[in-house]
């Protein structure tokens, strides 16, 4: 009993340093990493082996190998070559601008970090704005947002995904299947009422239409010939990701392989390429791992097959949408990473006990990945956001936020809530 309490305790003090921001995440999940390890010994219940062992590798060489794809790709100026060339197709428009810049940032996230994504798009949606005279608040609530719930779609569209991924064996076409037809009808559910919501902004034409003309895409991209390779490269690691349930690879190693591809190709300044890696993310991770597996080891999760007695009684299908609401409302307010790491193994005792967990590990991915949008923050895009548009005349508030994303966190969620409904046998099939 006393290992149970100490782990617990030692997690729920590093959850509360991070989501009262006291610490740096990185600092405070590194900081409960050790301390786990260090209980464990003490108290017989965890040593370094199995701290190695709880390591989810597959996760974290996943993370890693897209995090140098993605290195490479941003200092050839490709993402703000994208943003021009929607303006432009947009022909200076608001409501087709937003469209563009909305649907690129999404389609983008769906392979590449949300995060990275907005940091490169949004100062020249910015700068895009000021030319043309309109107010840069929707285009920038639309990015974070419709960033948001695009890399619900695919296995590495988001970090949850990768988690869930990873402990349910859900390979890149499972989430092609059946999370992106569901993402579809929420996405275009969140632009209605952004759209909605945003009515008297787009309404409004732009103080400086001429000046869509004088926009050249070539100046931005720096580095056409390494872009152009950058963009082979992830392709075929996209290939790779369809081709991985019937060649037998894992995640990690196709990702892993593409980045080393990547690398040898375009062979950039490894030291800068390095650099643009989020590092502490990857700790922030492995913390977090080793926090759980030293849970798990001490017999805290034990605790959840009896829960698991109990909600075998309850409909399988009230259970995924309990679930989903749970975890969204929960990812509204704090990190939806730590979220997905604790609840992982409370599904899996689930399964032990003999219930079909696979549809809830979509209701999972859905609840983690559409919750993030409620609130400023939910998500790390979020946040970005909210500071580069410290810079225009129209910064984004906490209420601000509240009034604009929440509406479509809550949008989103009804949607992936009807069709877990009429899909919930689809969903419940196991994958093979």
């Amino acid at each position: 009993m006393l290992p149970m309490i100490i782990s617990t305790v030692i997690f729920v003090a590093c959850l509360v340093l991070i989501f009262s921001e006291r610490l740096n995440r990185t600092i405070a999940s590194l900081a409960g990493a050790i301390l786990m390890v260090g209980a464990g010994l003490v108290f017989k219940f965890m040593d370094e082996d199995q701290a190695v062992a709880s390591l989810d590798v597959n996760t974290l060489g996943l993370l890693l190998g897209m995090m140098i794809l993605v290195s490479i790709l941003e200092p050839t100026g490709f993402f703000q070559y994208l943003a021009v060339r929607v303006t432009k197709l947009s022909r200076g428009r608001p409501v087709r601008l937003l469209i563009l810049l909305g649907g690129i940032t999404t389609v983008v996230s769906m392979v590449l970090d949300n995060v990275t994504t907005v940091v490169l798009i949004a100062p020249v949606t910015i700068l895009i704005c000021e030319i043309l005279g309109v107010n840069p608040l929707p285009y920038l609530m639309a990015e974070a947002l419709l960033s948001n719930t695009g890399g619900v779609a695919t296995l590495v569209g988001d970090p949850p995904n990768i988690l869930i991924g990873s402990a349910a064996n859900l390979t890149f076409l499972d989430f092609l299947t059946h999370s992106l037809p569901i993402v579809v009808l929420a996405w275009f559910a969140a632009l209605g009422i952004l759209f909605y919501l945003y009515r008297r902004e787009l309404a409004q034409k732009p103080t400086n239409l001429d000046a869509v003309a004088d926009l050249n895409p070539a100046e931005a991209l720096r580095d056409p010939r390494t872009a152009r390779r950058a963009l082979i490269v992830i392709a075929i690691t996209i290939l790779f990701f369809l081709l991985e349930e019937f060649l037998n690879l894992r995640p990690a190693l196709v990702a892993l392989a593409g980045a080393a591809g990547g690398l040898v190709w375009t062979r950039p300044p490894i030291q800068e390429t390095l650099k643009r890696v989020q590092w502490d993310v990857l700790l922030f991770f492995a913390a977090l791992f080793v926090m759980i597996g030293g849970m798990r080891s001490a017999g805290v999760f034990d605790v959840f097959m009896n829960l698991a007695t109990h909600l075998g009684t309850m409909p399988p299908l009230l259970l995924g949408l309990i679930l989903l609401w749970f975890v969204a409302v929960l990812s509204a307010v704090v990190d939806n990473v730590p979220i997905t790491i604790a609840l992982i193994p409370v599904i899996q005792n689930l399964g032990d006990a003999g219930l079909n967990i696979t549809p809830l590990w979509w209701a999972l991915v859905f609840g983690a990945g559409f919750g993030g949008n409620g609130t400023i923050i939910g998500s790390t895009a979020n946040m970005i956001v909210t500071s580069l548009s410290e810079r225009t005349r129209h910064p984004i508030t906490p209420r601000l936020w509240s009034r604009r994303g929440l509406p479509v966190m809550l949008g989103t969620v009804l949607v992936a809530s009807l069709c877990y409904l009429v899909l919930f046998e689809l969903l419940s099939r196991p994958t093979p």
